[in-house]
């Protein structure tokens, strides 16, 4: 299971992929882990910078982190000159994650980025679309078709949809299929809520939860997937360990992603690596 692999074409020397928006721009974590990956997945770009949320933008729960970034990044022209030129040289396929606020953001982002060593796009569709009045588009299944059949008259290399786990999950999923996409990653984080209290009283945090609590649903997403799509699966949400990752395979992915688990521990995907393979010689 710790082989290589191919989705739709992008090879990958193994099924681990560092998930968007968690190990940064591969600024703090060890140069071994980075390598050792088999595709880095770079956090959201947007076709402009992004401050993104005041602090504080992380809070700590049962079993998970929550957490309210607000996509922030340097914007595609700063991404493009200052970082990706770093990221290409480490050695595993980047792949960029993308996030417009409408489809024609997508669009300029797919050719902005077209010839420059990328290796595959990760399309962000829990954006709100602005053209339709700030509803996301993981809520539209025919609007993620129509974002999907765009994008690939753009970009002929490999791109995934970064599915929502709430909404019409299925539909949109079938909608991505049809359209084109050459692999779902399922799903994002979940929308949750902190309640800390203070002496001025209750403070809300409301934020994307991730982190071993959304293993369980977020598995029931892919095994259902794996039953209702052909095309490949890259599962995220709560691996920890590589009988978290193992799950996932069972269930019908063909890779999966590693977030949270690189807060808590840098080093986690190379233990979850040799775990898996570990798991994979006893069966």
């Amino acid at each position: 299971m710790t082989g290589s692999i191919e989705l739709s074409g992008l090879r990958l020397a193994n099924p681990l992929m560092l998930a968007s928006g968690t190990w940064g721009f591969g600024e703090t974590l060890p140069g071994e882990v980075l390598r050792a990956a088999g595709a880095l997945v770079t956090k959201g770009i947007s076709l402009y910078p992004r401050e993104g949320n005041p602090p504080p933008r992380l809070a700590e729960t049962p079993c998970g982190l929550l957490n309210s970034i607000g996509l922030e990044n340097p914007g595609l022209e700063a991404f493009k000159a200052r970082i990706l030129p770093r990221l290409l040289k480490i050695g595993p396929p980047v792949m960029v994650n993308i996030l417009g606020e409408d489809e024609e953001e997508f669009l300029r982002l797919a050719e902005g980025l077209s010839g420059t060593g990328v290796a595959g796009l990760e399309v962000n569709i829990s954006c709100p679309n602005v053209r339709r009045g700030g509803m996301a588009f993981a809520y539209d299944p025919e609007g993620v078709r129509r974002l999907v059949g765009r994008l690939r008259e753009v970009w002929p290399g490999f791109l995934s949809v970064k599915l929502s786990p709430i909404g019409p999950i299925f539909e949109v999923a079938q909608a991505a299929e049809e359209a084109g996409a050459g692999a779902l990653t399922c799903a994002n984080t979940y929308p949750a809520l902190v309640v800390q209290k203070t002496p001025r009283g209750p403070r809300f945090h409301q934020g994307g939860l991730s982190g071993p609590a959304i293993k369980p649903l977020t598995l029931r997403l892919v095994y259902e997937l794996a039953r209702r799509v052909k095309i490949p699966l890259i599962a995220s949400g709560g691996i920890l360990s590589g009988r978290d990752a193992q799950d996932y395979l069972l269930a019908g992915a063909q890779a999966f992603q590693v977030g949270t688990a690189t807060l808590l521990d840098p080093e986690a995907p190379l233990r979850i690596l040799s775990e898996l393979d570990e798991l994979s010689r006893a069966d």
